[in-house]
């Protein structure tokens, strides 16, 4: 199981990376979507090295998900290193005016230095690049508006590459997103799984609900007790948690044998749904 995550590399994520360098050229910015809980890990190496120097915005997606004093120091931290960024969240539209503006200023230079040239003004061309299922799809939702048909937000649904006039002044040049085609670090591996970036299809998911379950209970324990009701002190063995919590809420089967699948994929539920808590996994 552990191999296969590692080395898992989709046919359209080759595709996606292939795309990107042969469209970087049409675009003034790239918008690098990154997961506010995890704004290390769901970074791609990949996408630095094909983005290069082109300008450049650091967006953390699902802020509502973190710890927004972690955010916060993450926003800090990029700026540091001579880069905007800026939270959001797609879903609910917060942060998006900051996005445009930002973008807007960012762009400035490139499209005046066109209309100086003798070319007619546009809008700013913008390339939004991340891993699945980091919201690329509600973000371009969110600011296409009734402009554009909604895309499905499924990992790598978003197939073929799209212009999408944004009325306030953007074009979007929306790309699928890619993955490292390597995972050398299983700590990240975890993290993208337990946040759903890597598919749930594709990895043993009681292991990796019994991994997340005992980080949590060893990091973010108030979470655990108050959802599950859980008894103190809380075990440290996934399994244990597991059974504990398929009691609590009545997930049994015949035999009063827990239901091992219902309980992970609640706890999976509740976790990536923000009811275990406002959690950042990455720390600077």
């Amino acid at each position: 199981m552990e191999k296969d995550i590692l080395q898992w590399f989709p046919g359209h994520m080759k595709r996606a990376q292939r795309l990107i360098q042969e469209n970087l050229p049409l675009v003034d910015i790239v918008i690098e979507l990154l997961d506010a809980r995890i704004p290390f890990s769901s970074q791609n190496p990949m996408l630095q090295e094909i983005i290069r120097d082109k300008p450049r915005i650091i967006v953390l997606n699902k802020a509502d998900l973190a710890d927004k004093h972690k955010t916060d120091a993450w926003i800090k931290f990029f700026q540091e290193k001579k880069l905007q960024a800026v939270a959001i969240d797609a879903v609910r539209g917060k942060g998006i005016n900051n996005l445009i503006n930002i973008s807007k200023i960012l762009s400035e230079s490139k499209t005046h230095k066109l209309v100086k040239h003798g070319a007619k003004p546009r809008a700013a061309r913008i390339m939004i690049v991340g891993i699945p299922n980091v919201g690329k799809s509600s973000l371009i939702n969110r600011l296409a508006g009734a402009n554009h048909a909604k895309i499905e937000n499924k990992p790598g649904i978003t197939r073929a590459k799209q212009w999408i006039k944004i009325a306030d002044g953007l074009d979007l040049l929306d790309m699928p997103g890619i993955l490292l085609p390597k995972f050398d670090n299983a700590e990240i591996t975890q993290k993208l799984s337990w946040t759903n970036a890597i598919s749930d299809e594709i990895h043993d998911l009681e292991l990796t609900t019994c991994k997340l379950l005992e980080f949590l209970a060893e990091n973010f324990p108030v979470g655990l007790v108050e959802r599950y009701k859980l008894p103190l002190p809380l075990s440290n063995k996934g399994n244990v948690l597991i059974n504990q919590i398929g009691l609590k809420r009545g997930c049994i089967r015949k035999g009063g044998v827990t239901d091992e699948e219902k309980v992970i994929r609640l706890v999976l539920s509740d976790f990536r749904e923000g009811k275990l808590g406002k959690i950042t996994l990455d720390d600077i």
